[in-house]
């Protein structure tokens, strides 16, 4: 493991990873390759864009030349797959954009890898692939039962993977992450609008009836299980990145409003998103087995992140123009309207 490819290296868990990898591992060579859509931020690199053993290149996971070319020049030989289209709410207003990234893309890194004859393949999946968890917690053995077109495509990205390991022998390791928070999370999903929102004083969406459960994992705790797997994971497993620390959503908001100073009055109950899931919940003894263990408590991360987003107002209110507001209206303002 000398030269490493970090694909969606650039966006929020992926970068996390990065700066972690630059750092720790001098020895390594850091390849980011990232499209740079609407998450891809190079700001989330500054604290290494100057290191010696770090490297971007822009291109799209499921452009075969772009990807050949990249593992050619750097003489790749391991490979971390972050990239993906990632917000159940964008995969239900746009699927088609969702399988092309989170499975053809996966399979185009996955043959390019094979014909390059690459060590190690990583890649980075999720929690929700294992569907709605009504009682106790998911072992890495458990059926997928996707309920979201974000959750089927990455059910399906898995399955490739596995059969470049069973039909070609490739060393393929799987991570599966539960709900990440942290600095540098682009500012749609829970925790950051919920922040950015309320420091605007602006209302804040809740879904239904808030009391979906979801087991969040400090970002910094994801990128170490990441590593974790990476170096010590066994070939053709996979592993649960667990927080093991379960709320219901509306417990995190008004967490969120008591570290602000802000009233529960911002707190607006609108109509749900279609299919979702109540309750996720992953088991990581097989994780911890390696030696990884989360570091980071719900309360102490989400403490930190909101005073890293009232700190660097500069680098999300240049997000949230143009293209976010166009998605914040489409999938809010009615629901704002219709809300209780």
């Amino acid at each position: 493991m000398n030269n490493l490819l970090v694909t969606g290296g650039a966006g929020f868990i992926g970068s996390a990873f990065v700066r972690r990898m630059v750092k720790t591992y001098p020895q390594y060579k850091i390849v980011v390759f990232d499209k740079l859509t609407y998450a891809g931020n190079l700001d989330n690199l500054l604290t290494v864009k100057d290191a010696p053993n770090y490297a971007f290149v822009q291109g799209d996971i499921a452009d075969a030349e772009g990807v050949r070319s990249t593992l050619d020049t750097f003489k790749i030989d391991t490979i971390v797959n972050f990239a993906a289209e990632s917000h159940v709410d964008r995969s239900i207003l746009d699927p088609d954009a969702f399988i092309r990234t989170d499975v053809y893309g996966v399979y185009t890194l996955l043959e390019q890898g094979r014909l390059h004859g690459v060590g190690r393949f990583l890649q980075v999946s999720t929690d929700e692939v294992y569907g709605d968890v009504h009682e106790g917690f998911s072992l890495e053995n458990d059926s997928f039962l996707p309920n979201s077109p974000y959750a089927a495509t990455k059910a399906g990205g898995e399955l490739m993977v596995r059969s470049y390991h069973v039909t070609y022998g490739m060393d393929t390791v799987i991570t599966r992450g539960s709900n990440t928070y942290g600095v540098y999370h682009y500012p749609e999903k829970l925790i950051p609008l919920f922040i950015t929102e309320a420091l605007d004083d602006q209302p804040l969406p809740v879904y239904g009836d808030g009391m979906q459960i979801r087991d969040w994992l400090y970002v910094d705790d994801h990128a170490r299980g990441v590593d974790t797997v990476l170096h010590h994971g066994v070939s053709g497993e996979a592993y649960n990145i667990a927080g093991e620390d379960l709320h219901h959503n509306i417990d995190v908001v008004r967490l969120l409003l008591q570290e602000l100073g802000k009233p529960e009055t911002l707190i607006k109950y609108v109509p749900d998103r279609p299919g979702h899931d109540r309750r996720y919940a992953m088991n990581a003894d097989k994780a911890k087995a390696l030696g990884w263990a989360r570091q980071m408590t719900f309360e102490e991360g989400l403490k930190q992140t909101v005073a890293w987003y009232k700190e660097n107002a500069w680098w999300w209110r240049k997000i949230k123009t143009g293209e976010y507001l166009e998605f914040y209206k489409k999938q809010y303002a009615q629901r704002l309207a219709d809300a209780k």
